[in-house]
């Protein structure tokens, strides 16, 4: 079954000897079975009908908190995975996102076809794959098709500059595309904040944060009020902005 459909129902193998799956746990996706495992073994890897298994990095995973510097910061090795789980457990909804859009990019590419999941729609066509964000905008992947990926998995890889910056295939999952989708709809929303206040003089903006030149007679409470307003495009989003004055830019 697909992994984030076995890791969000908590389904274990059952271990005699070496690691073995339970029958009765497990269905086949489609296209070739993949297991997830509780007790894999200070590497997360383990064998299954000969082949080598091993759970990845993706979706804030061991390798993402190695990333990101935990062993640098004292963490040791064997306590990444229950910090990982206990994130995973505390966000379901999160985990199940991830997981709803790995399954409508595969099936929209293997299909060539249109899904939808979360208010967002995935379309292949013309040899590009096409993420329809919310306000209407669309990000776009060159040349998509389902590969093989460093575990023996099937993955989504596409065409684009990689690590070296070189024109390469990237390979792509669930939690790496919802990771663009929520950078792009972010900021969606502050291009719609900028919109909102083109009567300022907004001189630059870094991230999630607006720069204006401003009158001191203006209220910061009004120019705070106006950018947090939720565009019609994200209703029941709840947004609020918070500011500062100063003479020159700082972080505050």
């Amino acid at each position: 079954m697909p992994f984030g459909d076995a890791a969000y129902n908590k389904l274990p193998l059952v271990q005699v000897g070496k690691y073995q799956a339970n029958p009765s746990l497990l269905r086949h996706c489609g296209f070739m079975p993949v297991y997830d495992i509780l007790n894999a073994g200070p590497h997360h890897r383990f064998t299954v009908s000969g082949h080598l298994v091993h759970n990845c990095g993706y979706g804030g995973g061991t390798g993402a908190l190695k990333a990101m510097g935990a062993l640098e910061m004292g963490l040791k090795e064997e306590e990444l995975q229950p910090l990982v789980t206990a994130w995973r457990n505390s966000n379901p909804n999160i985990v199940k996102f991830w997981w709803a859009v790995d399954r409508a990019v595969m099936k929209a590419i293997i299909d060539r076809t249109t899904t939808e999941t979360h208010g967002l729609t995935f379309t292949c066509r013309s040899g590009m794959l096409f993420i329809t964000l919310p306000s209407g905008r669309k990000l776009a992947y060159v040349k998509p098709r389902i590969g093989m990926n460093q575990c023996g998995g099937e993955s989504v890889t596409y065409e684009g500059i990689g690590a070296t910056k070189k024109w390469d295939r990237i390979e792509s999952y669930g939690p790496k595309f919802v990771e663009n989708i929520v950078q792009a709809i972010s900021r969606d929303i502050l291009c719609y904040a900028m919109k909102t206040l083109r009567h300022c003089s907004i001189v630059m903006h870094i991230h999630d944060e607006l720069v204006i030149e401003a009158n001191p007679r203006m209220s910061l409470d009004a120019v705070c009020e106006q950018m947090g307003r939720t565009p019609p495009w994200a209703d029941g989003l709840i947004l609020e902005a918070a500011g500062y004055v100063t003479e020159f830019y700082k972080k505050d």
